[in-house]
C-alpha cells in the first residue's frame, strides 16, 4: 500500500516492531481458539524458525499492541 511503502522509504517504520506485532496477534488468535500457550508458542515459532522459544516468550508478555495501550489508556 502506499502509505507504507512512504514510510518505509523514509525509514520511519521498524520491520522488528512490526513483526513483533504480528507474532503476538498471530499467538493472541491462536490462543483464542482455545490453543494452550506452548502449543501457540510452538506454533509461531514454526512461522518464525530462526527464533527462540524465549524471544517469542518475551515478545508475547513485552509486546503491547494498540487495543490494549487504548484499553489501558480507557481505565486510567
Amino acid at each position: 500500500d502506499e502509505i507504507y511503502e512512504t514510510l518505509m522509504k523514509f525509514n520511519l517504520l521498524n520491520e522488528k516492531v512490526i513483526r513483533d506485532f504480528q507474532i503476538k496477534r498471530h499467538y493472541l488468535d491462536l490462543r483464542s481458539s482455545g490453543m494452550r500457550s506452548a502449543e501457540a508458542i510452538d506454533q509461531v515459532l514454526e512461522a518464525y524458525p530462526y527464533l527462540q522459544f524465549d524471544t517469542v516468550r518475551k515478545i508475547i508478555y513485552s509486546v503491547k499492541l494498540p487495543e490494549e495501550l487504548e484499553a489501558r489508556l480507557a481505565c486510567a
